[in-house]
């Protein structure tokens, strides 16, 4: 039942993504906020409570939803519960314009435009990159989203399904995600900001959830890409970015392609509570920061199509895996 879930969403995720503005996204916000704003007062005990409370209650909730429709209902209303979680929890579509923007203006040649749409996209200052930066950043923050919106979800909602949690692991990891970025923004609100114990408490966690699916993402590029490269560059050259998940992923995918990743980051320029800042749709990428280059080639618009097809072929893998378990399981 996870395989065909799991197909089902992404297939109308590609008919009809989610908009910027949605209400869930709103009421994740709202939910975010208003834990932040009754439990958290400062110590680290009311940061991992304030946590499990925004992230584990959901992800029970889900579970609930799901095992109460698969009891009383049947498994096709229980199946259709998941399907409308991991359609509101993952998908290509959530980022996949702004990387579609920025290729086609580098393509025509338009620079200009280019920039001004990675800037828009990460709230930063992206007026004097050459053309080879501006391709390495958009490689970097498109496999980043990719992971954390497709197979980050896909490995938690995977684990736990085999175990017989339904959705509950899609919500565990988007949950985890997106309270760890929305609190880093609400450190800087003037009014109740999320306290440094909080934004520790959903630092850490988000580091021990993202852990395994990192690694999975990693493994999927490699075996898709090229193998000895990808693992060569893992094993040698992750611990030259700052954020130990991150980079094992960009690692993985400056060898599987062969480009070189990692180096100035972009500056921000937007105020974080302004009318431009992450609030004006779902949040965006945690900032970057500087780190060292890997090996390879100089980025090049080529290796945008290049990346596409190894996340493509990731999905491909990932979903082969799946129906080969579940067809197994149908049989056994």
């Amino acid at each position: 039942m996870s395989f065909f879930a799991l197909l089902f969403a992404l297939l109308i995720e590609q008919v009809r993504p989610l908009g910027p503005q949605n209400a869930i996204h709103g009421r994740l916000r709202f939910w975010a906020r208003w834990v932040s704003r009754n439990f958290d007062a400062g110590k680290p005990q009311h940061g991992w409570v304030a946590w499990s409370l925004a992230v584990v209650a959901p992800a029970i909730a889900a579970f609930a939803i799901h095992e109460l429709l698969h009891r009383f209902v049947g498994w096709p209303a229980a199946m259709v519960w998941s399907v409308l979680v991991l359609y509101v929890t993952l998908g290509f579509r959530q980022f996949s314009h702004h990387f579609t923007g920025i290729r086609d203006a580098l393509e025509s040649g338009d620079e200009t435009l280019a920039r001004e749409l990675l800037a828009r996209w990460q709230l930063g200052d992206a007026s004097e990159l050459p053309r080879s930066e501006i391709v390495r950043h958009v490689i970097e923050y498109s496999v980043l989203a990719a992971h954390r919106h497709v197979f980050g979800v896909l490995a938690w909602f995977s684990v736990l399904a085999a175990f017989g949690l339904g959705p509950a692991g899609a919500v565990l990891y988007r949950m985890a995600e997106f309270v760890v970025r929305y609190w880093r923004h609400r450190s800087h609100a003037q009014l109740q900001p999320a306290s440094e114990a909080l934004q520790a408490a959903a630092s850490r966690s988000w580091a021990a959830v993202d852990w395994l699916p990192a690694r999975f993402t990693a493994v999927s590029f490699a075996v898709v890409g090229n193998f000895e490269e990808a693992i060569d560059c893992w094993r040698n050259h992750a611990q030259r970015f700052p954020d130990d998940n991150d980079g094992v992923i960009l690692a993985a995918t400056s060898g599987a392609v062969n480009v070189r990743l990692g180096g100035e980051a972009l500056r921000p320029v937007f105020a974080a509570n302004g009318p431009a800042g992450p609030l004006a749709g779902d949040l965006g990428l945690e900032p970057p920061v500087d780190s060292d280059s890997t090996p390879g080639r100089e980025a090049e618009v080529q290796h945008l199509r290049s990346v596409v097809g190894l996340v493509w072929r990731s999905v491909v893998l990932w979903m082969v895996l799946l129906a080969l378990l579940t067809l197994a399981r149908l049989l056994g």
